[in-house]
């Protein structure tokens, strides 16, 4: 077991630290989700007018969805490190050493989390900025869910990139599904709104569960000043209207086992590759 934990702590280190030292990535990771703030979320608001509004502008609506799209983006691309470690030999010396395998997974997992929380982070500093109230409770409960969720996709994508050989299946794989899963999560419109067949691909998205369960922190530390909900809570008055489909205990529930599931699912297919 000490073994095992050192060979997760260093795995995370070097994912972490090659992150540190690609200086445009880190500036990509920062000017795409203001790029979305700006431009699509703040674009589409002037436009479009939620259901019964219940308080809640569009940007607002959104602010939840362009975290969990930045948390998507980041946690699934992560895994292309292990085909980059494999083109390179890198891996083939990972896999032959004296080390659990399941343990170097779970290294590139909680390495791909922790940079997806950094972007997420970035973004919960910028709220003020776009209106939106945040106390010291809700960031922290808005980084455990954003660290659970960016476990569980980091680990689908090292679920995928582990029987991989070439960068280009993977990116193909991966166009595939995750514009899919962004569109289907309720980040740019609430499930309630969903025709019968949307409504049921939502519904067993994981992202759904994270970007509700975001949606219940953030309105959460709001109150309704006007309407039939004054005094009350926005997160009643958005459940009410359909912007909010779950309890945020069910959503956590919800990505917790999500994140468990996926992250053995990994864990047990790049223990299972081939040299």
């Amino acid at each position: 077991m000490r073994i095992a934990v050192k060979t997760i702590y260093t795995i995370w280190f070097r994912e972490a630290k090659t992150f540190s030292r690609e200086k445009f990535r880190v500036v990509s990771m920062i000017a795409q989700p203001l790029l979305y703030l700006a431009v699509v979320a703040k674009g589409i608001s002037s436009a479009v007018t939620l259901n019964g509004n219940a308080g809640i502008n569009y940007l607002t609506f959104m602010y939840p969805g362009i975290i969990g799209m930045s948390i998507l983006f980041t946690s699934i691309f992560s895994a292309v490190s292990i085909i980059w470690d494999r083109e390179f030999g890198f891996m083939k010396e990972v896999l032959v050493a004296p080390v659990p395998r399941w343990a170097v997974a779970l290294g590139k997992t909680f390495g791909g989390a922790t940079i997806s929380m950094i972007q997420a982070t970035i973004l919960i500093l910028i709220a003020p900025i776009i209106g939106i109230r945040l106390s010291p409770a809700i960031v922290v409960e808005m980084w455990i869910m954003a660290l659970l969720i960016g476990v569980a996709l980091t680990a689908l994508g090292i679920a995928i990139a582990a029987r991989m050989s070439s960068m280009q299946a993977f990116q193909m794989v991966m166009n595939f599904l995750v514009m899919p899963l962004y569109f289907l999560s309720g980040a740019m419109f609430p499930i309630t709104s969903a025709p019968p067949v949307l409504k049921a691909l939502m519904t067993v998205n994981p992202l759904t569960y994270c970007v509700d369960g975001l949606r219940n922190i953030i309105f959460s530390n709001t109150l309704m000043t006007a309407g039939p909900f004054v005094g009350r809570s926005v997160v009643e008055a958005a459940m009410s209207f359909g912007l909010i489909r779950w309890s945020l205990v069910f959503d956590m529930s919800i990505v917790t086992l999500v994140a468990v599931v996926l992250t053995a699912a990994g864990a047990y297919r790049f223990n299972n590759q081939q040299e």
